[in-house]
Order: C-alpha cells, then sequence, then structure tokens
C-alpha cells in the first residue's frame, strides 16, 4: 500500500494549526517556527508530488479512496493530474512564503496562522478531491476562515464590510453550484458524488444546457468572473498581506478549477453551449479590470483590480474549449498565482514602511529596498506577458486559442475578440510602468527620509524564491507545459475533441 501522501498534504496543515493553539500565546517566536516548519513541510511534499508525478502515464494518480457514506454514495476519494498537480504546489509555495511575510504579525499570531492552515487544508482538500461532496466540503473549509482572518487581522477601514462582503458573494455562489450538483446527483440514477462516475453518467444536452450556468458561475464568482467580481477588489485590500497573497494567489484559483472541473468537465454539452456569451464576460474581466486598475491611486488596489483582469485570462482560456487555450489557462492559473502573491508581499512591505499605500505620496524606495524593487519589476514583467517569464508561456496561447475557437451560434470567429483581449497587455503595461516610477524611482519624500529601511532576510528569501519561479517557468517551460498539457487533453477527451 503506497504511503498516503495527498491525505498528509491535505491535513497536515489543519493538524498544525490545531498543534499551534496548544503553545503558550506569549511564546511568539516557538509559535512562529512552528509556523514556518509547517510551512516548509507541506511545500517540501507538494514539491515531492509535482517532480514524482509520471506525466507520460498521465491520468489521476497518488489515488486514495475509501467509502466514507456509502449509503449515500460519498466517498473520501482524491487523487491529482496534469491541471491539478501545479495547483498542489503553488498552494505550498503561497503556504510557506506567507509565513515568511508574517513573521512580523504581532497581533494574535497564534490564531493567525492557526486560521491560515485551516484555510491551506481546505485549498489543498478542494485541488486534489474527486467526490463531488468533498469537494464542497473542502470548499467550505477554505471559505469560512476568510472572514475571520479579514475581520480581525485585516486593514482597520474596510475589513468588516470586506469580509463580510467576500463571505456572502461566495456563500451565495457556492449554494448555486451545489443545487447544480445535486441536479447531477439525483438524474445520474448512480447513487454517487463521485465524479471519475459522473464523468460518463450520459446526462441529456438539455439537462445539460439548463444546469451548467448553476454549477459554472457558483463556483466561478470565486475565480472574479464580471459581474460577480466587486467582492474581489475590496477582499484583496482589506486582508492583511499573507491573506492578500492567499486569496489571490491561491483561492480564486480554486474558482476556476471547480468551474471546470465540475462544470466542464462533467457538463460538456452544457459548456459548448454557453462558452460564446461567457467569452464576452471574460473580454470584460480582461480589459475592464486592467482599465479600472490603470485609474487607481491605492496601491493594493492597483493589484486587485489587476488580478481580476488576470484572472479573466484564465476563464478565457478554459472558455475556448481547445487546447491551446486551456492550455494556456492551466499554466496562467499557476503564474498568476505565483505572480500575485510576489505583487501582494511588495505592496505589504512598502505599507509597513510608509503606512500609506496612496502612489502619489511615494516615491524612490528603490534606494532603500532594491531587492523590492527588482522583485516587483519581475512581476510586472511577468504580468505584461513579457518573452522570457512565465506570463508569456501562460497568455500566449490564450490569444491562439481565442483566435482559433470553433465558429459558435453566436460568432462566426472570435479573432475581433482576441485583438481586444490583447489590449490588456498594453494597458498592464502603462499602470506597471507607473507605479515604478512613481513607487521605486525619483527622490523619497521628506516625510520618509530617515525613517524607511530595508525589508528583512525572511522577506527577501520570500521575494527571491517567488521571482525564481517565474523566470524558471520563462525560461525552461518544459519543467511545467507537458504536464497541463496531459490535463488538458483529458478535458477535451470528455468534450469528444473539441
Amino acid at each position: 500500500m503506497q504511503f498516503p501522501i495527498l491525505s498528509f498534504i491535505v491535513f497536515m496543515p489543519a493538524v498544525a494549526g490545531m498543534l499551534l493553539l496548544l503553545i503558550p500565546a506569549d511564546r511568539k517566536t516557538e509559535i512562529r517556527m512552528a509556523a514556518l516548519a509547517a510551512g516548509a513541510f507541506a511545500l517540501i511534499l507538494s514539491i515531492w508530488v509535482y517532480f514524482s508525478y509520471d506525466v507520460a502515464a498521465a491520468g489521476y494518480q497518488f489515488i486514495e479512496r475509501y467509502d466514507w457514506l456509502p449509503a449515500l454514495g460519498i466517498s473520501y476519494h482524491v487523487g491529482v493530474d496534469g491541471l491539478s498537480t501545479p495547483l498542489v504546489l503553488l498552494t505550498g509555495v503561497v503556504m510557506f512564503t506567507g509565513v515568511l511575510i508574517s513573521w512580523g504579525i504581532d497581533d494574535r499570531p497564534r490564531e493567525f496562522f492557526a486560521f491560515l492552515f485551516i484555510l491551506a487544508t481546505g485549498v489543498f482538500g478542494v485541488f486534489v478531491a474527486l467526490d463531488l461532496f468533498m469537494l464542497f466540503f473542502f470548499y467550505e473549509i477554505a471559505v469560512f476562515p476568510m472572514y475571520l482572518l479579514i475581520a480581525i487581522w485585516g486593514w482597520k477601514v474596510t475589513r468588516e464590510y470586506a469580509a463580510m462582503k467576500l463571505t456572502l458573494y461566495l456563500f451565495i455562489g457556492s449554494v448555486v453550484a451545489l443545487v447544480g450538483a445535486l441536479a447531477m446527483y439525483f438524474t445520474s440514477g448512480l447513487g454517487t458524488f463521485d465524479m471519475l462516475a459522473l464523468e460518463n453518467a450520459g446526462f441529456s444536452p438539455e439537462f445539460q444546457r439548463l444546469w451548467f450556468p448553476f454549477v459554472f458561475f457558483g463556483f466561478a464568482v470565486l475565480g472574479g468572473i464580471f459581474p460577480f467580481h466587486n467582492w474581489s477588489p475590496d477582499g484583496h485590500v482589506a486582508a492583511p498581506t499573507a491573506v492578500s497573497m492567499f486569496h489571490a494567489g491561491v483561492l480564486m484559483k480554486l474558482g476556476a478549477f471547480a468551474a471546470l472541473r465540475v462544470g466542464i468537465m462533467l457538463l460538456p454539452e452544457g459548456a459548448k453551449f454557453h462558452m460564446p456569451w461567457i467569452i464576452l464576460l471574460t473580454l470584460v474581466n480582461v480589459v475592464y479590470g486592467a482599465f479600472i486598475a490603470s485609474v487607481q491611486s491605492d496601491f493594493k488596489y492597483v493589484i486587485g483590480f489587476s488580478s481580476v483582469s488576470h484572472m479573466g485570462l484564465v476563464s478565457m482560456g478554459f472558455a475556448t474549449l481547445n487546447k491551446e487555450g486551456m492550455l494556456g489557462a492551466g499554466i496562467q492559473m499557476f503564474s498568476h498565482g505565483v505572480m500575485t502573491a510576489l505583487f501582494f508581499a511588495v505592496v505589504g512591505m512598502v505599507y509597513d514602511q510608509a503606512h500609506t499605500r496612496e502612489i502619489p505620496k511615494l516615491g524612490g524606495f528603490r534606494k532603500v529596498m532594491p531587492l523590492v524593487a527588482l522583485a516587483f519589476i519581475v512581476g510586472g514583467l511577468v504580468s505584461m506577458g513579457m518573452p522570457g517569464f512565465s506570463g508569456f508561456i501562460a497568455e500566449f496561447p490564450i490569444f491562439v486559442g481565442l483566435w482559433n475557437a470553433v465558429p459558435s451560434h453566436l460568432f462566426a470567429n472570435y479573432a475581433w475578440i482576441a485583438i481586444l483581449a490583447v489590449l490588456s497587455i498594453v494597458i498592464t503595461a502603462s499602470y506597471i510602468i507607473r507605479i515604478i516610477s512613481k513607487v521605486f524611482f525619483g527622490e523619497i519624500p521628506e516625510e520618509f527620509a530617515g525613517h524607511v529601511h530595508d525589508v528583512n532576510v525572511l522577506d527577501k528569501v520570500a521575494l527571491v524564491f517567488l521571482s525564481a519561479i517565474l523566470i524558471i517557468i520563462g525560461v525552461y517551460p518544459d519543467i511545467m507545459v507537458p504536464m497541463v498539457e496531459q490535463g488538458v487533453n483529458n478535458v477535451l477527451r470528455l468534450l469528444g475533441g473539441a
């Protein structure tokens, strides 16, 4: 019997969080060290799974299955494929760097790390779940701690409003998706929530067309799809730095992944019918999000709306229903996750020094925080889709897939949508260059002179680690592309070679 590595990855953060609560609250150094050890262990395990995945064999691997409630067809069934394995690694990366960035939290760090690790258990669980009931179970575990993390440790000005707004949006979305999931369960006649069985349930085209929007949009709310994206920037801004990293870096991928896994893969005929107008919504995400980001004066709001724009590319790639688009979307989920974690880490470091996020009030931070400036530039180049960085490897196939999308009942071709979507790159470049110029170059304002200093060693380790990942994938895409391609091939099989 093989070692249950996925179960270990999923439940280890929650167990670590519970153990942290046993440490006396006044022993903050020991709490931080224990949290760092747990984060490092999760990262090591996720790296092991990533590099142990057999790309040649493809399919679901590291499978574990235990009947939990057989009378209701509920089982603990987990496994990873070419699309979910990179996301497990992404979660490990963000969890580890989130602990490093949060080292300076002095207000109840024990409870903060405990909630953060419970959140991580939910995220890991969704990415590996092969049972529909368990997917929802872990999905709710991932959403619930966000309210407490934002409402207690977030930005005092908007934290209660943002936490409640986020929770209501995501709760309503998950209820809508649950209705669609239950419709699949009862209609299939199989008496099981096993998603591998439901893939072959043979739902009628009419059923799929009716219920696909429930499932897809219910989950896509968390993916930030227009017009249900409104909660996201407020949630980003109000959250403490590590939670923003988790929120944008991993949680939004949860929505996109679940929309793919439950919507597109279980209801492929519904996907084919509805995707043309969903592409239009993702176009609004991509272009509108970039425009709104470009006019923000708050540093964190810029990154928040930028995240909405780039997540639109993920949904757009999946909506093409072809190999190029979905391949790009799969890589974009990982690339964007690391990139936004890097961005929010930089914003947090600048805010900790300046105590303001207003871009016009900042300047010259390159002189005292050179590595922070360099990390933001790397993230900016990724955001712009510059060749040699992971953003190019992800975004270029999405635009190619959109250009080559099969004509539908709504559009004879999608070339004009691809051209409009590409405009977002120009807009993105404009606000990234503006931030680099205003925040990191020029002279340091007088009120900051002598008060601003460089970040600590742990912050530097996090920045270098995140930046290195973005560069490695850009320079050596074969480290990820063949794996994601195998996962996409399985989706295309379910779509009938669409």
